[in-house]
């Protein structure tokens, strides 16, 4: 289901990845790697829960309680409390920001590396560093953002203060717990350096969006390679075949399926193929077919209908 943006979108019959690999070019580093960071055990006493749990129970840590259901149902039935803003808070603040975080985070007790860590260290040659790390999150979050934008006003902007707002409380909890930084003063500067990293990314991700892929391919060696003379023209390619094959897939979803936290990243080595016509009107009506069920469900609770569309 289209959003207001325009995705320019361009067929290959290879995988970033199996692009990637076909290159004898190296971009790794010159200078090596500047600042490592500690690697953290899954189930790391400091780890919050909801970053613990393995992929097919992430949507577990945001399952209310009875108690809190039924809380949320009077309040949303009787006090007209919106409960899309209420629901962006697990969403987009909770499973979202795991999803981008997973990108580019490797834990000590990995028997082997997550698809998206294996494309962006192994493949691209990209340091294995905490600020690395914070530029694929960057990258993964702005990807979202362009999807969120395309949400209502209001809901959208709750879902991006929701994914930035967690994003920071986990940096400065990783800044004091895994970097040892105890320095209050320290850790302020480095979350103002964050910050300011993260509007230059977004800026310049967003123009590369709205341009060409040339642009945005700059804004991705500027930022996720560190702006470095001896990266691989084929790494790049591949980077931008990666960012718009997640912006086509968030293209084709429907406002209520994406903001319920059904969508999540293509890995690498996967190939995305294009919609046909038909394709794409099939894929629309069992949407539509699958909410109008719900929402014309007598049993179905107040917390899990939406105001969303779901035929756009």
């Amino acid at each position: 289901m289209n959003t207001i943006y325009s995705l320019r979108y361009q067929s290959s019959k290879k995988s970033p990845e199996e692009q990637v690999k076909e290159s004898n070019l190296n971009s790794e580093p010159i200078e090596g790697n500047l600042n490592k960071f500690r690697k953290v055990k899954k189930n790391d006493k400091n780890q919050p829960e909801d970053l613990k749990l393995k992929e097919e129970d992430v949507k577990k840590v945001f399952k209310p309680t009875s108690l809190q259901t039924s809380v949320a149902s009077f309040l949303i039935k009787y006090l007209g409390v919106n409960v899309d803003k209420v629901r962006s808070g697990p969403i987009a603040g909770s499973y979202y920001y795991k999803e981008c975080s997973d990108q580019g985070l490797i834990y000590e007790d990995d028997v082997e590396l997550s698809k998206g860590c294996e494309f962006f260290y192994n493949d691209l040659k990209l340091p294995k560093t905490f600020s690395q790390w914070y530029q694929i999150h960057i990258l993964h979050v702005w990807i979202l953002f362009v999807r969120m934008r395309a949400l209502p006003f209001d809901i959208g902007k709750n879902y991006q203060k929701k994914i930035i707002d967690r994003t920071f409380e986990e940096l400065e909890r990783k800044l004091k717990e895994e970097m040892n930084v105890r320095s209050g003063r320290f850790v302020d500067n480095y979350l103002k350096e964050f910050n300011s990293q993260l509007r230059g990314c977004i800026f310049a991700y967003d123009e590369g969006f709205y341009t060409d892929d040339y642009t945005l391919a700059k804004a991705l060696w500027r930022n996720l390679f560190g702006g470095r003379k001896n990266v691989d023209f084929v790494h790049l390619e591949a980077c931008v075949r990666y960012v718009r094959s997640q912006l086509y897939v968030l293209s084709k979803m429907s406002d209520r399926d994406f903001a319920t936290g059904n969508f999540k990243f293509v890995p690498a080595d996967q190939f995305v193929r294009p919609l046909t016509a038909e394709q794409y009107e099939e894929l629309k009506k069992e949407v539509i077919a699958k909410y109008e069920k719900l929402d014309n469900d007598p049993n179905t609770k107040p917390t899990d209908k939406s105001k969303l569309r779901y035929d756009n």
